[in-house]
């Protein structure tokens, strides 16, 4: 009775919008698998859709033609395409997440020092033990970005500006300045450091086995169920801290939590594939174009842009370059650059 009485109250405008998000969401899902199946069929060697679906329900021991069909499809593509999505879901919602927290429109993951988090004990891995293979290193990346986010949140937890927005990206740039130089200092010690850190900090979703992505998409899901348990919170935060405590929010155990939520994602994704700029930029910015403030609509439009956008980046770097590759990483630099100088120049950081 009470929920029929609520919807007939309802302004008509607010399910008339939700309807149109709903719709927006399955539209972006559709995007989503419609790439996917590009990424499978475009390489150096282009593949028919019969030939990807043959690759993938083939079994060794088929004869050679499929065989090797098998192979480009099963162990290259799917893990790559699988990665794509995985990281451009948690760098999109974790790019809605950090402007969210921060109230800041030009914040990126990078904010949280966990770029330069991971490539610092990326290149110390290396330097130090010599690992050679993803599967060793990728743990060294997400501990030195985990490492590198408590950090930063220790840093703007203390002093009188303790929990500002302001303080929280100060930090963050000061942990990102050390840790580069460091970094750097390590690498230029070392050659074989310096040569893996040139390939990593290019940003790839390539060469990447399930081996290496298992242990990344369970990060990505612990920090995704953390993401959505936070939205409520980013959006009484984003009405003022003063009004937020008002209505009974705990401000620092909210902020916390994201702040974890932010450092999962970002690290996991950053760890697997090397530090790919702007893309929680762009995507959160265009998110919020389609659904407005609301982030329990923003952050999942953010995931699935993400996804979509890194997916299509990765495609294009492997066509136009071919038959070699531009990774993705680079591509979505390409992007993501002017977009960052346009929102500069018509003066969006003005405003959260």
């Amino acid at each position: 009775m009470t929920t029929t009485a609520a919807r007939s109250a309802a302004p008509p405008g607010t399910t008339q919008a939700r309807r149109k998000r709903v719709v927006g969401l399955g539209v972006l899902a559709a995007v989503l698998v419609a790439a996917s199946a590009a990424s499978l069929a475009v390489g150096a060697r282009a593949l028919s859709p019969v030939d990807v679906w043959h690759g993938l329900l083939a079994e060794p021991g088929s004869d050679q033609r499929l065989t090797e069909i098998r192979l480009i499809v099963q162990t290259v593509r799917v893990p790559r395409t699988v990665l794509a999505v995985v990281a451009g879901l948690a760098l999109g919602v974790g790019g809605a997440l950090i402007q969210g927290y921060t109230r800041n429109p030009i914040a990126d993951t990078g904010l949280l020092g966990v770029n330069s988090g991971a490539s610092f004990a990326v290149v110390t891995g290396i330097a130090l033990f010599g690992f050679t293979s993803p599967f060793q290193y990728v743990w060294f990346g997400f501990l030195g970005a985990a490492l590198a986010g408590v950090v930063v949140f220790g840093l703007a937890s203390i002093g009188r500006g303790a929990g500002n927005p302001l303080t929280l990206a100060l930090a963050g740039q000061g942990v990102t300045v050390f840790l580069a130089a460091m970094t750097t200092a390590v690498a230029l010690s070392d050659k074989e450091s310096l040569n893996a850190l040139r390939f990593w900090n290019a940003g790839s979703v390539a060469g990447v086995r399930f081996d290496v992505i298992g242990p990344v998409a369970g990060f990505v899901a612990v920090g995704l169920l953390l993401a959505l348990s936070t939205l409520p919170a980013i959006n009484l935060l984003n009405l003022g801290d003063d009004v937020a405590r008002g209505l009974g929010l705990n401000i620092a155990r909210s902020r916390t939590v994201g702040i974890v939520a932010v450092t999962l994602l970002a690290g996991a994704a950053t760890a697997a594939c090397g530090p790919i700029a702007f893309l929680g930029l762009m995507v959160a910015h265009v998110a919020r174009r389609l659904t407005g403030p609301d982030y329990r609509w923003l952050v999942p439009y953010a995931g699935l842009l993400g996804a979509v956008v890194l997916l299509v980046c990765d495609i294009v770097g492997r066509l136009v370059v071919r038959p070699g590759e531009l990774d993705a990483g680079i591509v979505v630099s390409l992007l993501g650059a002017p977009f960052f100088a346009v929102l500069v120049w018509r003066g969006k950081f003005k405003s959260a």
